[in-house]
């Protein structure tokens, strides 16, 4: 335990807030692109005046302010659908199963996995409620529970959710022609020539190598949660319950035009109609995108709240979730704009061409988004800097992109497990402190490293 306590020290002692990283990391990339891309025909000043351009021009690009749109809503739909009751209900009987340290952290982690492949968002705080729950349950009935290992075990699903459903680089380049925007003014135009027009989800997150990895990850990662189990020590647990689903009163008309289960089945049905209608050939054809995740969360959600007042105070329970993609991805996009106009991203791809093979770049590449994840903790934001050096360096070495992008998800998600940020809103729900669940998600990161690493080796 002394590592995951040096760890801890460490983070606390020596890294800054994530926005506060994200300037820092600005003024780096200002400075880099001063020393190393500046023209020598042209002026210091000119060429600063120039680059400060680039930068402003990054962060308010139309298409990267959508894409930041649709991963808030992918995050606060998810955690929406969480706090339905359906799936709070679900919730509840997950629980009645646990009746060990052992079999509840094997459960959790198994069930959190699941369900964050298909939504970051969803799985995030259903992993978060389910640990919750499960102590709640053996304090109730007194069962002897080790509660940071159950805690850790619902933080799971952040380290498999970028090669899921809803990660931010796959979901990304299945939308038409946004690898060729991103790679524009970067790659030559025989280069742009290789690149396709989209990459979609059969030779992503629905490959069969994925899956295969996905679900070697689950299965060892379920049962290293089970041994450590076996293993574990039990701790106090005392925690008031968590109110998952308050009952509404309506009084006025209008009150009651809120709290309508009929208006909300009518107008969830409705969209769920439309989402039918404009993405049948796209599910069909695997051609998954944000929209059509957000759109279809939308319908659900609101069907499974039963009413526009329940649906509008989860949306306010889940926005806070959002205010770190809020405000960060502007400056991600301008240390984007930076590095693309300049040039550093052929620079920064030649390094990484010069120093591996068609073999090792994958794995290159999983470390690499493994250290900028520590410091970039959002995929969405790592995938706007580092997927333009990703690509062009995949393209040189004639590594399949489909692979290459996938190499960064899995290095992207499994230093979660080292990062703190994201499980802010799980320590929250369980009341449980970072130095408590360290431990055991050092140990997940580890276990799933090994395979993530042996599978982009083997496939």
């Amino acid at each position: 335990m002394k590592l995951t306590q040096l760890i801890e020290n460490l983070f606390k002692k020596y890294l800054p807030s994530p926005f506060t990283i994200a300037i820092l990391l600005t003024l780096f990339t200002l400075f880099l692109a001063l020393v190393f891309t500046k023209p020598e025909q042209e002026s210091a000043v000119t060429y600063t005046l120039n680059v400060f351009n680039f930068w402003e021009k990054g962060i308010w690009s139309d298409g990267l302010l959508v894409f930041a749109y649709q991963m808030m809503l992918i995050l606060v739909l998810g955690h929406v659908l969480v706090l339905s009751k359906p799936i709070s209900n679900l919730i509840l009987k997950v629980t009645q199963y646990c009746n060990n340290t052992a079999v509840s952290a094997a459960i959790v982690s198994c069930t959190t996995m699941l369900v964050a492949f298909f939504n970051w968002g969803l799985g995030l705080i259903f992993g978060a409620l389910l640990a919750r729950k499960v102590a709640e349950h053996a304090q109730k009935n007194g069962i002897s529970l080790n509660y940071p290992i159950i805690g850790a075990a619902g933080y799971t699903g952040l380290m498999v959710w970028h090669g899921g459903i809803s990660g931010s680089a796959p979901i990304k380049i299945n939308e038409s022609g946004h690898i060729k925007s991103i790679m524009k003014s970067i790659s030559s135009e025989e280069v742009l020539g290789k690149i396709p027009e989209v990459i979609d989800y059969s030779q992503t997150v629905f490959s069969w190598w994925n899956l295969l990895i996905f679900l070697a990850v689950v299965v060892g990662v379920t049962v290293t949660f089970y041994r450590v189990g076996k293993k574990a020590t039990p701790t106090s647990i005392n925690l008031p319950e968590y109110q998952m689903n308050i009952q509404e009163t309506a009084t006025t008309q209008a009150e009651k035009l809120d709290s309508s289960k009929m208006l909300a089945y009518f107008f969830g049905s409705l969209i769920l109609i439309a989402f039918l209608y404009r993405y049948f050939e796209e599910i069909i054809s695997l051609k998954i995108t944000p929209n059509l995740i957000n759109f279809f969360m939308l319908g659900l959600g609101i069907i499974l709240h039963g009413s526009f007042k329940k649906f509008t105070n989860a949306v306010g329970d889940s926005i806070s979730d959002v205010s770190g993609i809020l405000i960060q991805f502007p400056l991600y996009f301008g240390i984007m704009g930076i590095m693309k106009s300049t040039g550093m991203v052929t620079l920064i791809s030649d390094f990484f061409v010069s120093i591996s093979t068609t073999a090792t770049l994958p794995v290159f590449t999983f470390f690499s988004a493994g250290l900028v994840n520590i410091f970039v903790p959002s995929g969405g934001g790592q995938w706007v800097v580092q997927g333009p050096i990703v690509v062009e360096s995949a393209l040189q070495l004639g590594v399949p992109l489909p692979k290459a992008i996938m190499a960064m998800a899995y290095g992207d998600q499994i230093t979660n497990m080292l990062q703190p940020f994201w499980a802010l809103p799980l320590l929250g729900i369980t009341k449980l402190k970072a130095k408590e669940i360290l431990p055991y998600t050092l140990i997940a990161m580890f276990v799933g490293s090994a395979i993530y690493l042996v599978g982009l080796l083997i496939f």
